[in-house]
Parts: structure tokens; C-alpha cells; sequence
């Protein structure tokens, strides 16, 4: 097996990505929440790789995060669609033309943006605690920066904070193009996401399902083994 991280330059910036299995078995791709990068995967991605139908995993670090570069201040340097080209491009590096994708928050906000471009490239897609693409009500009001060393730009936290306020329409209205059987894993009650928002998104998802693990936002972090006994099943069928 192989982690990494790797560097490869595409889009004219630099992203960082870690890998594990069998360069041949089928591959999954790990998409990370906001302020975290593709080694928050770890875990999951060892139990992929290796379990009783091994996969190749690949989990990049978002433009902005971990070893990807960063972009300051740069107009629409953040954008979602940004984030999706730099994750369809590294597809086309590694040469991967079909693969199972699993996306949390922001991630998996990326990865229905991935499945609406190229619905011929995701076999599968699980949505970690995503809401639907409509605007909060209140706003995220802003937050204050974090003193100190970030591992990831404070830019990119304005940005997303900005789209999650007022997302793009055509999110929305471009659901109905994800060809993908999709699962949806709420976080249940004591999520800042609500579950009514990932009903909403499942709504608009021509063959999605939703399943509740009643673990907060991060349900892959504190509820693993939960998390793979829906994950990996879906993945295999």
C-alpha cells in the first residue's frame, strides 16, 4: 500500500492525494470535509482497501487544504466548481474512468457537482451528512480567523461560508442528472446538519436513499464501524 501523500499539478495548482490497495482492484474516492484533508480518511480507506472485496483508494486534499496549494485571496480561486475540476482532473491523471465516490459536507457537496458533470464516471456515490443546495435561513455568520498556523486557508473558509449562504441555483436544479444510486448518511438529530435538509437533498437525487446514524456530523470519525457496515455493501452490490 502506498498513502502518500502525492503531488501532481493540475488546473495550474498543485494537489496533494494519498492512495491505498491494489493499483488493479476497483477504485473509490474519498472526498474530505471542510478544514480537513484526504488523511481525516485513514481508516476507512485501509478497511476499503483491504476488506473481503479490496478496493484502490484514492482521497485528495481539496484545493486549500492539508499539502494542496493555496490560493489566498484570488477571486473564485474556492468556488465548488473549482474543487470539482481539480478532482475531475486528477481522475484523469491516475486514469481512472469509472469510480465509486464517497464525499463528506463540503466534499460530498463536490462530489454531486462531479456526478452532475459526468454522471458516465460514478458508479456509485455515498453523501456523508450533506444538506440540500438552498440557502441557510439565518446566514453562517462570519467567523473569526483562528489565531495562529492553519492547515488550511482561512480564504477558502470565506468563500464556502459565502456559497453555503447562497448557493448557486444550478446545484440544485442539476441533481436530477445524477445517474448514480446514491446513499445518503445523516448524522440524525444531534447534527448541525438537520435531517430535514438531507431528506431535501435526497428528494431532488433520482435514486438516493437515506440512512441515519444518530453520531453528529462526523459519523465516519466517531462511528467507523457503523459507518462501513452501510458503506461497504452499498459500494459491493
Amino acid at each position: 500500500m502506498d498513502s502518500g501523500p502525492h503531488l501532481v499539478d493540475v488546473n495550474g495548482i498543485t494537489l496533494a492525494y494519498r492512495a491505498w490497495g491494489e493499483a488493479d482492484a476497483p477504485p473509490v474516492l474519498l472526498l474530505h470535509c471542510r478544514g480537513a484533508d484526504g488523511s481525516d480518511w485513514t481508516p476507512i480507506a485501509r478497511r476499503l482497501a483491504s476488506g473481503p472485496r479490496p478496493r484502490r483508494v484514492y482521497a485528495p486534499d481539496l484545493r486549500g487544504h492539508g499539502r494542496s496549494s493555496r490560493l489566498g485571496d484570488r477571486p473564485g480561486a474556492y468556488a465548488h466548481e473549482a474543487l470539482r475540476d481539480d478532482v475531475l482532473a486528477l481522475l484523469r491523471v491516475l486514469g481512472v474512468d469509472r469510480t465509486d465516490v464517497v464525499g463528506h459536507s463540503l466534499g460530498g457537496a463536490v462530489a454531486c457537482l462531479i456526478a452532475q458533470r459526468a454522471p458516465g464516471l460514478v458508479r456509485r456515490l455515498v453523501l456523508e451528512d450533506v444538506p440540500a443546495p438552498v440557502p441557510l435561513d439565518p446566514p453562517r455568520p462570519p467567523a473569526p480567523r483562528p489565531a495562529g498556523d492553519l492547515p488550511y486557508d482561512w480564504a477558502m473558509i470565506r468563500a464556502t461560508d459565502e456559497q453555503r449562504n447562497a448557493p448557486d441555483p444550478a446545484w440544485g436544479a442539476h441533481m436530477h442528472r445524477i445517474t448514480a444510486p446514491t446513499l445518503l448518511v445523516s448524522g440524525g438529530p444531534s447534527s448541525f446538519v438537520a435531517p430535514r435538509q438531507i431528506a431535501d437533498l435526497a428528494g431532488l437525487i433520482p435514486d438516493a436513499r437515506v440512512v441515519t446514524v444518530d453520531a453528529g456530523h462526523l459519523v465516519h470519525e466517531s462511528r467507523p464501524e457503523e459507518f462501513l457496515a452501510l458503506v461497504e455493501p452499498f459500494l459491493a452490490h
